[in-house]
């Protein structure tokens, strides 16, 4: 165990990161950001890791207005960029830099196994590139270079910080306490939201509009997509994931909006029918989303201020990651000046 984890006093320190590779999804939302803030003792990153996204073809101008406007919603989803460090990947050049190290300690054998890897490649079969394939090297740089404790990740994450613990570990082996090994932090009430056509697969940004709510959608938009959603032909509603899994999505999404127990959501609901139920999670989600769009708009619209707040943090990022990578290139030996 390295020094840092046995130091009862040290702050634990908390990084996580989101790709600006698409709109955010209410089950990005619920299933991320929504717990950011529950870290309050802890020193916490909040990165825009805008490097990942370029494994997949981007379009430079929607690259960039995409990388602010997560910033943006950092922010808005009750991040206080005073006491949180958020900022962007790209701004703070030792997170390449340390995967190139990094990729000198992983095995090739271990990236083949990678779930994403097989998965992206599947999909972007024209594109499959060395970046794709060395994705959780640069993913384990990003948490290697903050020391950090604990990464708040889904159940589909949880591999990528398996293998950062290895490559940290080997690392340690052979040069002694480098880096702190993290764990993964996987939220109980993390509930996984699914895709509101296909109820089987889970909610994704990447997957057609209509299957999705972005966090930032109009609420005319917000009625049609629920109103739209699967559900069955029975009418009873009830929690049972594998034969009603639109009935279940819809209280599931109900039951974390309103901090209740998926027992009383049901109980609320007896003797209603699907229209009652798409109408209260309706009501839920706009209730959530709405302050959160109210302050995203003021911010997205004060560009100095959005950019002194990543300008602000990336300094903080760089001081904060420069010590770690100073020792790394000491232990490896190379030549510093």
């Amino acid at each position: 165990m390295s020094e840092q984890n046995q130091n009862p006093e040290k702050r634990k320190v908390v990084f996580s990161g989101i790709q600006p590779s698409g709109n955010i999804t209410l089950g990005n939302y619920i299933g991320a950001l929504r717990n950011f803030t529950r870290f309050d003792d802890a020193d916490c990153l909040y990165c825009v890791v805008d490097l990942h996204t370029l494994t997949v073809r981007q379009n430079p101008a929607d690259l960039r207005k995409r990388t602010a406007s997560l910033a943006a919603l950092y922010i808005a989803c009750g991040l206080d960029p005073e006491e949180n460090c958020i900022y962007c990947q790209s701004h703070v050049p030792a997170h390449a830099e340390l995967a190139w190290i990094l990729n000198c300690f992983t095995y090739m054998g271990e990236l083949n196994r990678m779930t994403q890897f097989k998965d992206k490649s599947a999909k972007h079969a024209d594109n499959i590139n060395a970046g794709l394939f060395t994705y959780p090297v640069l993913m384990a740089s990003d948490i290697l270079l903050y020391q950090t404790d604990l990464v708040p990740v889904g159940v589909d994450q949880k591999q990528h910080v398996e293998i950062c613990r290895d490559i940290a570990q080997r690392f340690n082996s052979i040069y002694g306490d480098v880096f702190t090994i993290p764990e993964p932090f996987i939220s109980k009430s993390g509930a996984k939201i699914m895709s509101l056509q296909e109820p089987a697969r889970k909610m994704s940004k990447s997957d057609p509009d209509e299957t999705f709510i972005a966090v930032l959608d109009k609420p005319e938009d917000i009625r049609r997509k629920l109103k739209r959603a699967v559900t069955d032909s029975d009418g009873e509603i009830r929690y049972d994931p594998e034969n009603k899994p639109g009935v279940s999505n819809l209280l599931t999404i109900l039951s974390v909006l309103k901090n209740q127990s998926m027992d009383d959501t049901v109980a609320a609901l007896q003797g209603l029918g699907y229209g009652a139920l798409k109408e209260a999670v309706t009501e839920a989600v706009l209730a959530e989303l709405t302050p959160i769009q109210t302050r995203y708009n003021e911010i997205i619209a004060d560009k100095d201020y959005l950019s002194n707040v990543l300008k602000r943090n990336a300094e903080k990022a760089q001081y904060l990651a420069g010590k770690t990578l100073r020792k790394v290139y000491r232990k490896v030996g190379l030549l510093q000046l």
